[in-house]
């Protein structure tokens, strides 16, 4: 892993003052700390994910939301069973997914509570 990517991705995160970092800085950003701490990290993955596949951006790209999906769910189940965000965000990318399989539209998605101020720790 590269020491220089991981503090940028940690600068940004910190300089980007809000809870939750979408789009593609995000995904950047959660994909990579969440290889160097994935139970502070992988919640807010699995979040981003999910949000980035109801974007404009893949709505003509099914197998992208699927493939954005299927990530989600893959980081949620990675997240130990003591976190208290896995189940919520477990549940969340496999609704998601589901929806996706049965070619339903995306529902919007509910303001994260809680599981912020645990992904926002900082060793």
């Amino acid at each position: 892993m590269d020491q220089d990517m991981v503090v940028l991705a940690r600068v940004r995160l910190l300089s980007a003052n809000r809870r939750v970092v979408r789009g593609a800085e995000g995904l950047w950003i959660y994909r990579l700390l969440t290889q160097v701490e994935p139970e502070a990290y992988g919640s807010k993955l699995a979040y981003v994910l999910v949000e980035a596949s109801a974007s404009p951006l893949v709505r003509e790209l099914p197998e992208r939301r699927l493939a954005l999906l299927d990530e989600a769910v893959d980081v949620a189940k990675a997240l130990g069973t003591s976190n208290p965000y896995r189940a919520k965000m477990l549940a969340r990318a496999l609704a998601a997914r589901q929806r996706e399989l049965d070619g339903r539209p995306g529902e919007p998605l509910a303001p994260i509570g809680p599981v912020d101020e645990a992904s926002t720790r900082h060793r």
